[in-house]
């Protein structure tokens, strides 16, 4: 189980990477205002979604007991994230906040697992 368990840990840092990566990736096209939300990203979000879900249940199944309110706040944090991400998948440009939204949420999202103990 332990070798699963650091399989959802190493894909759920690769959705991070997609998501932050491709939100930083976006930001020299901001200023020429060319700036939109990638098919990467929002795979990324959903495979941090995923993978969470999948970690979380692993914790129960091993006999563990998470810690449910950061948990919870890394899931109200991800579906902030993916919502932004939803709501402007679609427009053939962002404004800048947008993109930065994007990278602060997935950048909270990890401060909240590597400092929250």
């Amino acid at each position: 189980m332990e070798i699963v368990k650091g399989i959802l840990v190493v894909m759920h840092l690769v959705g991070f990477g997609a998501v932050f990566g491709g939100a930083l990736a976006q930001l020299p096209a901001v200023k020429a205002g060319r700036a939109r939300i990638t098919p990467g990203i929002l795979h990324g979000a959903s495979l941090l979604f995923a993978t969470g879900l999948l970690l979380v249940a692993s914790i129960y199944m091993m006999g563990g007991q998470p810690n449910n309110m950061k948990i919870g706040m890394k899931t109200v944090v991800l579906i902030a994230l993916v919502v932004v991400i939803l709501v402007n998948r679609k427009r053939d440009s962002v404004p800048g906040s947008v993109i930065g939204a994007v990278a602060g949420l997935s950048l909270v999202n990890v401060v909240l697992a590597v400092l929250w103990h």
